[in-house]
């Protein structure tokens, strides 16, 4: 609903649409060597990145990861951006590695060549825009107000040349030992093919499930602390098309699994939790037939030939738990 609303508020700045605007990043698709600006008080700190843009969903999505040496260290983020068919406009979600969230999206759409996105943060409204746009170059600012948008003060610029010279590090994958479990995913990295049971009413005693198939391609993001599918579902009502990423918080030592789906680009509230010799529960909240449910993602045979996933919801605080989907991936 916030979402909904927040968009309403952008379609008021922003106005409608004159075309469809769902590849209006595919400029991005490739690597890029970045120069960036950012205001540190009163001063700039220039250094140097890289970020490396792939599309999904035919381009009415897409991700980068972006590495950079800055003046307090290494950088590492990614960003998400999924399109609303609907509204004609795009989500653009950032995380740092250094925590694994998804933060708030900044919403809104392309027009004449130039990008306008708008979000907020704590007491302040956040701006991005893109401009300048060609085959082989970009220019990013980022923009603050603290007035509800009557000026803006830019505290980050980035200008881009599409480069061939691929940097980013190799991950570090399965290791001997994993304390912490940031590598609990390395074993679904790849290409599978998925065979699905959907239980056809959710809560409602049902023991009728649909069994239907899919493809899957994962990939991994810092070095393995971070990862990516693309799913593509053949279902009896019709095709499906979805994408998962998973953020891996090093302080807490816990995953956070973000879902979304092609048909309107929404990404759902995370799943949280870790592994333990294997085994991974993923835990949120939700509402499912006008109920406050909790949600359980359980991963095991992580290390099988066929990893195996189950979603169970439950009405009574986790006492009892209903299984609705069950996922057997086959490399």
């Amino acid at each position: 609903m916030r979402r909904a609303l927040f968009a309403a508020a952008i379609l008021a700045i922003v106005g409608p649409p004159a075309i469809a605007g769902q590849h209006d990043f595919d400029f991005l698709a490739g690597v890029w060597k970045i120069h960036l600006k950012r205001l540190s008080g009163d001063k700039w700190q220039d250094f140097e990145g890289q970020g490396r843009y792939r599309p999904i969903w035919d381009g009415r999505g897409n991700l980068d990861e972006f590495e950079a040496d800055g003046p307090n260290g290494h950088i590492e983020g990614l960003t998400l951006r999924t399109f609303d068919p609907d509204t004609q406009l795009w989500s653009l979600y950032w995380a740092d590695s250094a925590k694994g969230v998804l933060e708030q999206p900044q919403i809104g759409r392309f027009a004449d060549g130039k990008g306008e996105f708008y979000g907020a943060d704590k007491s302040q409204f956040v701006r991005y825009v893109w401009s300048k746009i060609t085959p082989t170059s970009a220019h990013f600012e980022q923009s603050v107000s603290a007035d509800g948008g009557k000026s803006w003060k830019v505290n980050w610029v980035s200008d881009m040349k599409k480069t061939t010279d691929d940097a980013f590090t190799a991950p570090a994958l399965s290791p001997a030992a994993d304390e912490d479990g940031r590598h609990g995913f390395d074993s679904i990295l790849g290409h599978w093919t998925m065979r699905l049971r959907r239980l056809n009413e959710r809560l409602a005693g049902s023991t009728a499930w649909t069994d239907f198939n899919g493809v899957d391609d994962c990939f991994p993001l810092w070095n393995g602390r971070a990862n990516y599918d693309t799913v593509t579902l053949d279902s009896p009502t019709g095709k499906i098309e979805g994408f998962t990423l998973r953020l891996f918080d090093p302080k807490l030592r816990l995953w956070r699994l973000y879902w979304a789906n092609a048909k309107n680009g929404l990404v759902d509230v995370p799943q949280i939790g870790q592994f333990h010799q294997g085994h991974g529960e993923f835990y949120a909240q939700d509402i499912q037939n006008d109920h406050a449910v909790f949600v359980r993602f359980d991963w095991s045979g992580m290390n099988t030939a066929s990893p195996h996933f189950e979603q169970a919801f439950s009405m009574d605080g986790g006492k009892s738990w209903e299984v609705n989907w069950i996922t057997d991936q086959i490399r």
